[in-house]
């Protein structure tokens, strides 16, 4: 029953919510065939309307057997498969979605009665929604490649398969880190690289060079840095705006680095949460007031680069498992041997490779130092993979972009030694 409603007779509220949900349906296919003046259809509002109420008045006459229920399902079949025959026969078309929803619509009298009534709104925006993006569907498969669903297979394995199967307990020893969170960081390292690769590919296919960094940051701000450099070359768009693209994939990377970590240790991330917000607005306003000062002679510049391929493959999996682990024993000797001093060098020096293992190492294993410490060790991380972005960058790119990508990281390296400064001078 609809809360609110408990003076209305349920068999009243049943009856106009299935009466509404067929007319629904019926609508819209009225409206997707209203222009289809050669092909017969089967039915639209009214027609579908009625099928609603027929399965319904048939339901509640013989509520125990529900005999009726079923020959009237028999009956509409029937005629459904008379009227797909006379379709194929005289206007050579297949398609069987009016007949599937009709079906669907004679199914919602035991769907209201028996269920809630909230799973019958649920199957019926469903259906509209899968009716009305029929040309949405097409066009995206158009831009499919023929390994698409491979690669969506793969990322069910690495998530849905693998992760379930592996050891929770520390197996290795020397290595404080079971193959389980060994594992998980490469599903959740995936999974956004994943994200960013269907959204830069489907979603925002033409949305310009800006977006590109942004999204290409997500995945991975090393590599989308190294190639818009490269690109800078090719003169698709202005110094000014490949410049900001650049800064922008280093904005995306503070926070897809904090998401990580606030996944896996919120402690560290509640003491990083300021240096980091300051540092990623820091770096779009960087990123901003190189593009407000763009040239205006460019040829194109709503050509979308193509900064990086699709993320899954199981190699590039096993490699990054194999430098986590690596990163585990590293970071367990230097501590144990070395301190905060030996600790402070090596994210350094791990801020100019792939910082990710590194830091995903860092914020999930116990180790027996202060979360201040391993919080400040990341904050030196990435201000160490700026540098190195940074230097890449500068000789990688088109001489008119040098100039303005130097004062960029010159910035946001400012910004990071004082970050690393204050959280120092603070704890």
């Amino acid at each position: 029953m609809i809360k609110g409603m408990d003076f209305i007779s349920p068999e009243v509220i049943n009856f106009v919510l299935v009466t509404l949900f067929s007319l629904l349906l019926g609508l819209e296919q009225r409206r997707r065939h209203i222009t289809k003046k050669i092909e017969t259809l089967f039915g639209t509002d009214r027609t579908f309307t009625f099928i609603g109420i027929l399965g319904y008045v048939l339901w509640i006459i013989e509520p125990d057997k529900h005999y009726l229920y079923m020959g009237g399902g028999i009956v509409i079949s029937l005629l459904l498969a008379i009227y797909y025959h006379q379709k194929m026969q005289q206007q050579n078309l297949f398609g069987v979605t009016a007949i599937l929803i009709a079906l669907i619509t004679y199914c919602f009298a035991p769907l209201v009665i028996t269920q809630s009534h909230w799973i019958s709104l649920l199957i019926v925006a469903t259906v509209l929604l899968l009716a009305e993006l029929k040309e949405t569907f097409i066009e995206v498969s158009k831009r499919f490649e023929k390994d698409e669903f491979i690669t969506l297979a793969k990322f069910i394995i690495i998530a849905g398969i693998i992760l379930p199967l592996i050891p929770t307990e520390q197996i290795i020893p020397y290595i404080n880190v079971s193959p389980y969170q060994v594992w998980l960081s490469v599903v959740v390292i995936s999974g956004m690289s994943y994200l960013s690769y269907l959204l830069n590919k489907f979603v925002f296919t033409n949305s310009g060079i800006l977006f590109t960094g942004i999204l290409g940051g997500l995945y991975s701000s090393t590599a989308t840095s190294i190639i818009l450099a490269k690109k800078t070359k090719e003169k698709l768009a202005t110094p000014h705006e490949y410049a900001a693209s650049i800064i922008l994939a280093t904005a995306m990377m503070y926070f897809r680095i904090y998401i990580l970590i606030l996944i896996f240790n919120t402690n560290i991330a509640g003491y990083l949460f300021p240096y980091f917000l300051a540092l990623f607005f820091i770096t779009l306003i960087t990123a901003y007031v190189l593009y407000i000062k763009k040239d205006k002679d460019v040829a194109d510049t709503s050509k979308t680069q193509d900064t990086h391929r699709n993320p899954l493959e199981f190699k590039v999996a096993i490699i990054f498992a194999l430098v986590y682990v690596g990163f585990n024993y590293l970071n367990g000797f230097t501590i144990s041997h070395y301190g905060n001093s030996g600790l402070t060098v090596l994210s350094f020096v791990a801020g100019l490779s792939d910082i990710d293992p590194f830091l995903l190492n860092l914020v999930q294993t116990k180790y027996e130092i202060a979360e201040i410490i391993l919080a400040f060790a990341a904050l030196q991380a990435t201000m160490a993979n700026n540098l190195l972005k940074g230097i890449y960058t500068y000789i990688l790119a088109d001489k008119p972009v040098k100039r303005l990508l130097l004062t960029g990281f010159s910035m946001i390296t400012i910004a990071g030694i004082a970050s690393i400064l204050l959280i120092r001078a603070l704890h």
